[in-house]
């Protein structure tokens, strides 16, 4: 089966995108996998522009078909943000806890029908032969006063999914695939890979 680097140290996505793939192509952790890969300067204005610096970045380190993504949390209230920020928003050093209490603070006095809010997750893929393609998904929900369940990572148990009763901390990880931003990104990128030769890259 064809390989697929995936220019990610976060166990949470590599595990969501194996089970996605499972059966299509084989995914392998640039982090654990490639001795001395590189950390991406994440400097683009945009997901799109964060995750194509990855995936060609990982490409050429390992001379592999590459994706990466770049996702993060839009909060309507915050003008936003976190965006392109969201995994370093209460700093570079920050761990999902203080991002958390970040954006829990920020919005200690917006109403929960003010917090609107969203999951955006560019995915880029990149080939040895210079393809490149990039997919996005978005799912539409709501910023919690405090959180609930302990799936998923991240800002999971504080954003209620739009249409669900649930964060998304809560989702089975089969439910969280079928409508996460990450879900609906890697579902146009398997329809992708239906349409094109994998034997050529």
């Amino acid at each position: 089966m064809r390989e697929l680097v995936v220019a990610t140290r976060n166990r949470g996505k590599i595990k969501e995108i194996q089970a996605y793939l499972e059966g299509v192509v084989e995914v392998v952790s640039c982090a654990a996998d490639f001795k001395g890969f590189p950390e991406t300067v994440e400097d683009g204005a945009t997901f799109e522009l964060n995750a194509l610096k990855k995936a060609r970045e990982a490409m050429a380190f390992t001379g592999q078909p590459a994706l990466a993504d770049d996702s993060g949390l839009v909060v309507d209230a915050l003008g936003g943000r976190p965006g392109v920020y969201s995994a370093r928003f209460a700093g570079e050093e920050a761990d999902d806890t203080a991002n958390n209490r970040r954006l829990l603070g920020e919005l200690e006095l917006v109403p929960l029908q003010q917090r609107k809010a969203a999951f955006v997750c560019a995915l880029a893929f990149v080939a040895p032969d210079g393809a490149e393609q990039v997919f996005v998904g978005r799912v539409a929900g709501r910023i919690l006063v405090s959180g609930q369940g302990d799936g998923g990572f991240g800002y999971d148990p504080l954003f209620l999914v739009d249409g669900f009763d649930r964060t998304m901390a809560e989702l089975t990880i089969e439910e969280k695939n079928l409508i996460s931003h990450r879900g609906q990104a890697l579902r146009l990128f398997r329809e992708y890979l239906k349409n094109v030769a994998m034997d050529d890259w």
